[in-house]
């Protein structure tokens, strides 16, 4: 980069999830009034209290965007393409405290970015696994229509709402964040292979980091899948299943023939994954009917997935508003699938 980025005042960020609340909220208002529970907590921002909400948090993003006026100032890295991949730590405020602070923080996305920093290494890859060491990894690989802001931000919604203990990282590949733009998306996230593996690659090998847990959200977990064939193709040993913690995919938004295909090509990495399903996830229904009627993984039965050899969680019971693609970070039950599946992988390798 040119120059180093500056500070940044705190401001709202506009987001598909905000759209998407604003639009559930309208015509619910009354009804979340009287409802308990997860729902209740959603309406005051009430996940991201406790754990790290008291102090600032940061997040290592990794990202193949091309940057936007130097990545200087918000929006820091747009939709394009980069032949080059930079790594810069995204430093946040915590949701503002107070009734009235909580329930606007729920709309306008909780965390806000007041900084984007290089992260000063010739090698931001190597400076990212060097950041790294001596602590566990969360890595979070966003979907389809999302800014890098709105996808910096999820990543520290999730961190934060599991109260995740070792490193935060997101991987920000390059989505148009529109929602008349799935095909180039899906090309931008297939063309992010090689960057993707270049990370995992330099996480798993170096031996004082530890385990890697990955969530991938929609289009994010194609990504994943096609780059973790791509790194046992071509990396595979018996020390590397071990390295990698849990792997979730949320939603994935991937045809279910192909996923069975990857299953079989990723080796024992396979083991290590979690499915968090949908039957209402409206989302999936459109990408289906994009695919010419092939069931998307995120939106098929669970006796479907479960003889493919991965653990499967149904969620249709769990979402809110009009699209219930984002319960992963949402739904406090949900979330605690992820907590579950890092815990139970951190209990594998210690046998």
């Amino acid at each position: 980069m040119n120059s180093p980025p500056l500070a940044m005042p705190l401001r709202p960020v506009i987001s598909r999830r905000l759209l998407l609340r604003l639009a559930a909220v309208q015509g619910a208002t009354s009804a979340l009034a009287a409802c308990g529970g997860a729902t209740a907590d959603l309406a005051v921002g009430a996940s991201a209290a406790g754990g790290g909400s008291a102090a600032r948090f940061e997040v290592d993003a990794i990202t193949n965007r091309k940057p936007v006026d130097g990545a200087s100032a918000a929006p820091w890295f747009g939709s394009d393409r980069s032949g080059a991949v930079r790594a810069v730590e995204v430093k946040f405020a915590p949701p503002p405290s107070g009734l009235f602070g909580r329930a606007s923080a729920s709309l306008t996305g909780r965390w806000q970015i007041t900084s984007v920093e290089p992260n000063g290494s010739s090698d931001p890859i190597a400076g990212v696994a060097q950041r790294a060491v001596g602590r566990e990894v969360l890595l979070y690989i966003h979907g389809y229509n999302e800014s890098f802001e709105s996808a910096v931000i999820s990543a520290a919604e999730l961190s934060t709402g599991i109260r995740f203990k070792g490193m935060t990282a997101a991987f920000c590949w390059p989505s148009k964040s529109g929602l008349l733009d799935y095909v180039y998306d899906r090309e931008s996230a297939l063309w992010s292979r090689d960057a993707l593996q270049d990370l995992l690659e330099a996480l798993v090998r170096n031996g004082a980091v530890g385990r890697v847990h990955i969530v991938a959200h929609s289009m994010g977990s194609l990504l994943l899948l096609e780059t973790l064939r791509q790194l046992w193709a071509s990396s595979a040993s018996a020390d590397i299943p071990s390295r990698f913690g849990a792997i979730v995919l949320a939603a994935p938004d991937v045809d279910i023939d192909q996923f069975a295909a990857t299953l079989k090509r990723i080796g024992p990495l396979a083991q290590h994954i979690t499915v968090i399903t949908s039957s209402s996830d409206r989302a999936l229904g459109v990408s289906r009917r994009i695919a010419g009627g092939v069931a998307r993984v995120g939106g098929a039965d669970r006796s479907v997935l479960e003889p493919l050899g991965v653990k499967v969680v149904d969620a249709s019971d769990y979402g809110w508003g009009v699209i219930g693609h984002d319960v992963f970070l949402t739904n406090t039950d949900v979330r605690q699938v992820i907590t579950r599946a890092i815990e139970r992988q951190g209990a594998v390798a210690s046998r």
